[in-house]
């Protein structure tokens, strides 16, 4: 379940999510907001993104997902995967 505050998030960029149902957007996933907001959100969705959640938890949620299947590192593009493994690895934790 999402804070209020990540459900308005989700609102403000909905736009990222256009294939998303409008009634079901604010249930998706962490795993699919992170990855989302990864790929396709500029780099204030992705402080905000910080903010809210924690880069902590983001490196977590973000190296669980990219280390579950060649298809599920698939889902980042090569580029995104590449840049936040570098600033995991040296801002979380």
């Amino acid at each position: 379940m999402h804070t209020s505050e990540i459900k308005q998030f989700i609102r403000e960029h909905s736009n990222l999510f256009w294939y998303t149902p409008e009634d079901k957007k604010e249930e998706i996933s962490d795993e699919f907001l992170v990855e989302t907001i990864l790929n396709y959100g500029d780099m204030d969705a992705v402080v905000q993104l910080f903010r809210l959640m924690g880069i902590n938890q983001v490196a977590e949620i973000f190296f669980r997902t990219i280390n579950l299947s060649d298809r599920r590192r698939g889902n980042y593009h090569e580029l995104t995967a590449n840049y936040f493994t570098i600033v995991f690895n040296k801002y979380a934790h």
